[in-house]
């Protein structure tokens, strides 16, 4: 398959690097995503390994970059770990089919399907290895209206609306089990670089506050109702049981 189809891989190691100081909002996305998966997960777009580590109790973790930096990373992170197999593998190359032979039973893909060219190619890629009755977990950027110079720095090719990932996810053979907007901070905060200061990337000043002050507040309160508008769209696509 041409390289250019390809997922972008202007999200660097650097950014990865720079984000990776967001902890408690790592956390917080870890302990979403977790409680939606079963014990032998897919792992796309598996980065520098900062979710993967959280799914090293499983019966299987297959950790999956097109990055082979990251892989190696990752390998180096984690040693001689026995329900662990990293790969440089990209979820467009009709190679991931042969995945379907691990027999998943649910594939997590955190911040990274934006980075996908082809996101329909990926979603369907992903139906087809699943098991019957499997998962398919997924935060992506929320709002296209929201797209902007930042997005355009870290490789994003689109945002997205509760109603086009909804008709996406049906082409692809899915049904949506839960879709909710998260991190409305984050909106307003993406919004004012994107729209009116015209950032090209997030400070680290900006993303120290966010995850000492904010996160602790707006996880607790997203506990226990849907913020209107977010940053991101959490959501768990299902494959059919028969």
């Amino acid at each position: 398959m041409p390289r250019e189809v390809f997922a972008t891989a202007a999200y660097t190691i650097a950014d990865q690097e720079r984000m990776k100081r967001a902890t408690r909002y790592f956390e917080w996305q870890s302990r979403m995503a977790a409680a939606q998966l079963g014990p032998r997960v897919i792992e796309v777009g598996c980065g520098l390994g900062n979710f993967t580590r959280h799914l090293l109790d499983r019966e299987l973790i297959v950790a999956l970059d097109v990055e082979a930096d990251c892989v190696t990373h990752l390998k180096d992170r984690f040693p001689g770990h026995p329900y662990l197999e990293a790969r440089c593998l990209d979820v467009q190359d009709p190679e991931f089919l042969s995945l379907a032979s691990y027999r998943p039973d649910s594939i997590v893909c955190l911040n990274v399907l934006e980075h996908v060219r082809d996101d329909l190619r990926a979603l369907q890629h992903m139906y087809q290895v699943l098991t019957p009755g499997g998962r398919a977990v997924f935060l992506l950027p929320a709002f296209e209206s929201l797209y902007g110079p930042i997005d355009q720095n870290l490789g994003h090719f689109r945002r997205y609306s509760k109603r086009s990932w909804g008709d996406l996810a049906a082409r692809a053979g899915f049904r949506v089990k839960l879709a909710r907007f998260t991190n409305p901070v984050g909106f307003l905060g993406w919004w004012m670089n994107a729209k009116l200061l015209r950032k090209t990337e997030q400070s680290e000043a900006q993303i120290a506050i966010f995850d000492s002050v904010v996160v602790p507040v707006m996880s607790r309160a997203e506990s226990f109702m849907e913020p209107p508008f977010g940053q991101s769209i959490f959501t768990v696509l299902e494959k059919d049981a028969a």
